[in-house]
């Protein structure tokens, strides 16, 4: 069982508003009023919402990007100063403060002027962490699922008219971005692994989905990626609770650790042995339907409207986090079919002359095999094309043999160049899209390596029929092909 909520908020925290609408400190917590904050890599998604929080509660922002895009212009809309490429001069001599994004080097000039003038720097991470302990923090994590999640459980918090601050690594389709501030205590964010930066969060409410191997570039194995989630877990608040995937063996061994206090722990699954679970699932037209019990009682029946078995365990998340934030679970189980999806997530981008053409997400094996599973329930197509750019060349080669069991729920997976990224010259060496498909063939999948995007559509445009599906998969730039293919369906349809 769960500890009772007996935490009480600070409206007059560190970045909570006083009487008269004006940003306050708490000492010892980040000043935010009136300083001046510099992001340099301020275009990412994370490195946005950052941003936008701290306007929020007036701070000056100013920030760079290599490239001009929506979220600078937007980040410029709201106030913020935003230069475009990378300059020493971009610093203004009042930063108090100056943001990076994990992409940032060491040698960026911005950076390098600010370390000789002494101005504190955080990674994205840290800066993440002093916020959100300015709020009821709520942090996502897990290998998959930390956006749907995320996005899910701040939708339905603003659809209860509480309204929640949030931080996300998607856009939520029906809220119009991927952050969002509100006069709110909440903060949603999502948790992620790589680089331990999880542990710079300490949340009231702390999710673990679930927990497999990746980021092997970083991890030396799996073991030490489970006791870098232990380490998050126990970072949760004193008075805080952890929800868990109660079906996760990973996630279990977590808990066996003696250190942990098991009474500000609850389960979910599809087990009743789970403190919140599922019972009575049934599929309608590729959607499931099913009955959410907590600790035997019945708390009621619900739908949702995301395909794939995988979303029942994230909705029961949802529904867990969303009890522990004070939601009556009458109410959590009304908004939860709501919930229409995120951006990119088994996305319907268009059906013409009976094609239906999606992208996703999907770059780890187990999000693969999810992900094909949920197209077959849903929209059961007489093929699945499905477009595969890997992410990664060191994900690619230590995940090999899983990627080539991963595609036989697809008909046909056509594979271009793997997506560079935070990768090393030795690391390209080693494995190539094309080994990817040899070993796929081995599997007994129909696969082709096609090198550019632009013979990729002319493939398509010649071999897809009627009655089918295409469907662009990975964490590149890979929906290009699904807007270039789209776009010519919809003239010659």
């Amino acid at each position: 069982m769960s500890r009772p909520n007996t935490h009480t908020y600070d409206t007059h925290a560190c970045l909570g508003r006083n009487d008269n609408g004006t940003a306050v400190s708490t000492a010892g917590r980040l000043e935010v009023a009136g300083r001046r904050f510099h992001f340099i890599g301020a275009g990412g998604i994370g490195m946005s919402g950052l941003a936008r929080l701290l306007i929020r509660n007036n701070a000056l922002v100013s920030g760079s990007d290599q490239e001009p895009s929506e979220v600078t212009d937007s980040l410029a809309r709201s106030g913020a100063d935003i230069k475009i490429g990378h300059s020493a001069g971009n610093l203004n001599p009042q930063t108090a403060a100056v943001v990076v994004s994990a992409a940032i080097r060491e040698e960026n000039p911005e950076l390098r002027v600010a370390r000789e003038r002494g101005v504190k720097v955080y990674k994205y991470a840290e800066m993440l962490g002093e916020l959100m302990n300015c709020y009821e923090g709520i942090a996502v994590s897990g290998t998959h699922g930390k956006s749907t999640t995320s996005g899910w459980l701040s939708y339905l918090i603003k659809q209860a008219g509480i309204d929640a601050n949030f931080i996300v690594g998607a856009s939520i389709n029906q809220m119009g971005g991927s952050s969002g501030v509100a006069d709110s205590r909440f903060f949603v964010a999502e948790a992620c692994e790589y680089d331990r930066s999880f542990l710079n969060l300490k949340p009231r409410i702390a999710c673990i989905l679930n927990i497999e191997q990746d980021h092997l570039d970083y991890y030396r194995d799996e073991d030490e990626i489970i006791k870098a989630f232990g380490e998050f877990a126990r970072g949760t608040k004193p008075d805080g609770v952890i929800i868990a995937n109660g079906q996760d063996t990973n996630v279990a061994k977590i808990f066996s650790d003696s250190r942990f206090d098991l009474a500000a722990c609850e389960t979910f699954g599809l087990d009743e042995s789970c403190n919140f679970y599922a019972a009575n699932i049934t599929l309608n037209d590729g959607l499931y339907a099913f009955d959410v019990y907590r600790d035997g009682a019945f708390l009621g029946a619900t739908r949702i409207s995301v395909p794939g078995k995988h979303n029942i365990y994230n909705a029961l998340a949802v529904v867990a986090m969303a009890t522990h934030a004070g939601l009556e679970p009458e109410r959590t189980l009304q908004l939860l079919p709501g919930f229409t999806g995120m951006d990119r997530r088994l996305m319907l981008k268009g059906q013409f002359g009976d094609i239906t053409v999606l992208d996703d997400y999907a770059h780890h094996p187990t999000e693969i095999r999810a992900s094909l599973a949920a197209i077959r329930q849903k929209y059961q197509p007489r093929r699945i094309w499905c477009v595969f750019q890997p992410h990664q060349y060191s994900r690619t080669r230590f995940l090999l043999d899983d990627f080539a069991e991963s595609f036989k729920l697809a008909d046909v997976t056509i594979v271009p160049e793997i997506y560079f990224v935070r990768d090393s010259e030795s690391a390209k060496r080693q494995v190539n899209a094309q080994i990817l498909v040899e070993r796929m063939r081995a599997c007994g999948t129909q696969a082709l390596f096609i090198e550019s995007f632009g013979a990729i559509g002319d493939y398509l445009k010649a071999n897809v029929s009627s009655g089918e599906l295409v469907v662009t998969m990975g964490a590149g730039d890979i929906w290009k092909v699904a807007d270039g293919y789209l776009q010519w369906l919809g003239g010659h349809s």
